[in-house]
């Protein structure tokens, strides 16, 4: 994640209002694992994350928040402090707008509640590729509600399989994860027809790992 730049400082008070809600909601869930002050770093560090490059300042406290709580459930798992046995996998491409969205979805799909996916970019765009997201649509699937993101050393350290599609040397390497690199073109400035068949080569990817990670398809 890169370095914090403090965007906390110019919070407005219903801003400032909804951050405090976020760390009491974060704190009800993880009390037993973290202290406040890992909690409210957390949450901080990730609204200035999303700070820099919103376009819609109203959700900033809700991002964070979402991405606090996973980034915890992360550190939970690499501790040793979450033992679910659930397999994790994260999709990861440059700009997690596009590729690695529409990957996390269909494997969410298919899964349900037998494994778990996360997705990030090296260098995260403004909002999910609305071609990308029209395209899932069709498919019953609705990723609209997904966000851009970066991934951290603690998503990635508790991944079980890391997928990368396109970020080339930026991507993160840690020991003891399976690493697949999917090719795949750039859905960035397609139109929806273009998307479909990017689209439909990730959903066949997605479902040969879920096989091989031995997770039935629902």
């Amino acid at each position: 994640m890169s370095a914090p730049t403090h965007h906390r400082d110019n919070l407005s008070i219903d801003q400032a209002l909804a951050l405090r809600t976020a760390a009491v909601r974060l704190s009800d869930t993880f009390r037993d694992m973290f202290g406040t002050e890992t909690i409210e770093r957390f949450l901080h560090s990730s609204y200035d994350e999303f700070a820099g490059r919103a376009v819609v300042l109203n959700y900033l406290p809700l991002l964070a928040e979402r991405f606090a709580r996973q980034r915890l459930k992360a550190l939970a798992r690499v501790e040793g402090k979450a033992h679910d046995g659930i397999p994790v996998v994260l999709f990861l491409c440059t700009h997690n707008a596009g590729r690695s969205q529409m990957a996390m979805g269909f494997f969410t799909h298919y899964a349900g509640d037998r494994a778990v996916a996360w997705s990030g970019g090296s260098e995260p765009g403004s909002r999910v590729n609305p071609a990308a997201v029209a395209a899932m649509a069709e498919r019953g699937i609705d990723i609209s509600g997904e966000y851009p993101k970066p991934w951290t050393d603690e998503i990635v350290r508790a991944a079980d399989a890391v997928i990368t599609m396109g970020c080339g040397d930026a991507c993160p390497v840690f020991p003891g994860r399976r690493y697949e690199e999917w090719v795949l073109d750039d859905p960035a400035g397609m139109d929806v027809a273009a998307v479909r068949p990017v689209r439909d080569e990730i959903e066949r990817r997605v479902r040969v790992l879920l096989d091989e990670l031995g997770v039935p398809a629902a």
